[in-house]
């Protein structure tokens, strides 16, 4: 049997199930096993040895990995422009380049592209599909797998699907959620929330052109899809097909747990989206194994773990930690790790399969969901304590350093969120234009420190382009008409290619940077209990500034400690006898007696033998 026809035999009974399960279809099976089938025929034979390679292996848990995430256009122009530009990647050491979506959008409301016309072609200002598979061919040869969005909940309203749709044919208009009267409607938005409450109100939109109201969960341009409808799911796990078999490696498949719809509930996390997760797990498995799932999946601990399904039914292979993003910024700004260690204890809990993205920045905000009930438990006010927050990352706290704005302020709720480059957030902005050295140094330090907490954790770490040389927050969004409203452009600018060519410059800030995280990577590269079975647990400090985790795999131990406070505090570790040394400074010191370690200062801490 060849590759398909095996790895196929081996989940046909529970995919045939699942299918069933969902659509009650047997002609429709029929052919979306035919699609699987000729998908996996053309497959290039460069992936189909990818295939084989990787076919059983958890590879996007070697410690070698390192990603970064960047909006093509910002970095290189275009896809030709950023193949040109695989030897810096290279020298990054990055292994994983997730690329903001460049699939076909419409020129007005696009949503960055999170509105996509055509599944199945690159957006022309970027290039080509031929462009895409000559990229992903260099990046392969570099080492680099590439991550592109695949965005399941819905299409642009331009779509051809929603044109034929408002042109009438009902084929089409079945392949999203109408309705001709408001009788529908008005049941699903008495339990199912808002995302945008306040720029984009309600679930529901008017179509003048085809006289109906259709579900629109995010914005109006995106017309949510209808997932009960088979010929959906098949048409959009063949445009997934179509683009792993021009090198694609890694899926980020977006507003996963918005997918499915049901009256009388509100519309997420329902049990069929899990039904379709495995689904297109197993289809890939069969198709091109060597491709994986990331899911974009904002929710508590406790509610992620379900999209990392069972070790016997796994659906995605990542998660992004996003609990922990925000624990490292609250940590900094409070000065007070507790909060940080209760999440990533939460995180640790679950189950060994469960495996995570770490990251500090990305293109989107920071939305301030902690665990309110812990912050009671301490003794805060979850609404006050985040209105600290997004008054600090603002600058306009007393005493902050951050150059930040805020985002999505929802005057109602008091709610809103940050935006900014972690330079910028981190205090270097402001060091630098007070050209206070002193600043500058702490700043550093700062933004130093939050790395490392990235690099130790579960998982592997994740860059946002521009951070390995301290790109700063760039205002002129607010002279461009069709920017200036969204405050997140803040900190998606172009890359800075001057500032980059001064990371060799012995004491320049980009250098600082650089130079800290390739020692980072090397640590993590280095030694055993980085690899993706080791043992991660949290360690009590006993300072509430403190931040620190034990690895172990085997005989190999390593205790990292990071101090959130910006004054010196004295770290103590219970069971730690004898001496320790930094496996990057040599310094030594005695865990179980107690030492100091600096204002920001972080250690990676090895039994001396």
């Amino acid at each position: 049997m060849d590759g398909f026809s095996e790895r196929f035999a081996q989940r046909k009974d529970e995919f045939e199930w699942l299918f069933m399960e969902l659509y009650e279809d047997r002609e429709a099976l029929g052919r979306f096993e035919t699609i699987m089938a000729s998908f996996s025929v053309s497959r290039p034979a460069a992936l189909k040895d990818l295939d084989k390679e990787r076919e059983g292996k958890a590879w996007y848990l070697e410690r070698r990995m390192l990603g970064v995430t960047m909006y093509t256009d910002l970095f290189a122009g275009n896809l030709k422009g950023l193949a040109a530009k695989v030897p810096y990647l290279k020298e990054m050491g990055v292994t994983y380049l997730h690329l903001m979506p460049l699939l076909k959008m419409p020129k007005e409301g696009s949503d960055g592209g999170y509105a996509v016309e055509d599944f199945s072609m690159v957006e022309p200002k970027f290039g080509t599909n031929g462009d895409l598979e000559r990229l992903s061919g260099k990046l392969r040869e570099a080492g680099i797998s590439l991550c592109l969005d695949l965005v399941m909940n819905h299409t642009a309203s331009t779509h051809a699907w929603a044109m034929r749709a408002k042109a009438g044919e009902k084929e089409y208009q079945d392949r999203y959620l109408v309705y001709p009267d408001r009788t529908i409607p008005d049941a699903f938005e008495r339990t199912v929330p808002e995302v945008f409450p306040s720029t984009a109100p309600g679930n529901f939109i008017w179509d003048g052109t085809m006289r109906k109201w259709v579900f629109s969960s995010f914005y109006p341009t995106q017309w949510d899809l209808n997932y009960r409808n088979p010929v959906v799911f098949m048409e959009m796990l063949s445009s997934m097909f179509r683009l792993a078999n021009l090198g694609v490696e890694v899926f980020r498949i977006d507003a996963v747990p918005y997918i499915w719809k049901e009256l009388g509930t509100n519309c997420r996390n329902l049990p069929q989206v899990h039904t379709i997760v495995r689904l297109v797990r197993l289809a890939l498995e069969s198709v091109c194994p060597s491709v994986i799932l990331k899911g974009e999946v904002v929710m508590a601990p406790k509610e992620l773990a379900a999209y990392f399904g069972t070790p016997e039914k796994p659906e995605c292979h990542l998660l992004y930690n996003v609990s922990t993003m925000v624990g490292l910024w609250n940590a900094l700004a409070s000065q007070d790790a507790t909060l940080l260690k209760a999440q990533t204890e939460d995180i640790l809990s679950l189950p060994p399969s469960a495996a995570w993205l770490n990251y500090l920045r990305c293109h989107d905000d920071i939305g301030w969901g902690l665990d309110e009930a812990k912050e009671r438990s301490l003794g805060i006010d979850p609404l006050e304590h985040k209105k600290f927050l997004y008054h600090f990352f603002s600058g306009d706290y007393p005493g902050s350093y951050a150059c930040g704005e805020q985002y999505n302020y929802d005057p109602v709720s008091q709610d809103a969120r940050s935006c900014g480059t972690a330079a910028s957030l981190c205090g270097i902005e402001q060091a630098l234009e007070e050209k206070d050295e002193g600043k500058l140094k702490k700043a550093l330090a700062r933004m130093e420190m939050l790395y490392a907490v990235v690099y130790a954790l579960k998982g592997f770490p994740m860059l946002s382009s521009g951070d390995e040389i301290a790109q700063l927050n760039d205002y002129s969004y607010k002279d461009d008409l069709l920017r200036k409203e969204d405050s997140r452009n803040v900190h998606r600018s172009p890359y800075d290619w001057d500032n980059a060519k001064k990371r060799k410059k012995k004491g320049a800030v980009q250098q600082i940077i650089w130079d800290a995280l390739q020692n980072l990577r090397k640590v993590r590269s280095e030694s055993p209990v980085f690899d993706g079975d080791a043992s991660v647990t949290t360690w009590d400090a006993h300072n509430r500034h403190a931040f620190a985790i034990r690895r172990t795999k085997g005989k190999n131990e390593m205790l990292f400690v990071s101090n959130f406070s910006d004054g010196s505090e004295t770290v103590r570790f219970d069971y730690y006898m004898g001496l320790y040394k930094d496996r990057l400074t040599g310094r030594i010191v005695e865990p179980g007696k107690g030492f100091p370690i600096k204002n920001h200062e972080y250690l990676f801490l090895e039994k001396m033998k």
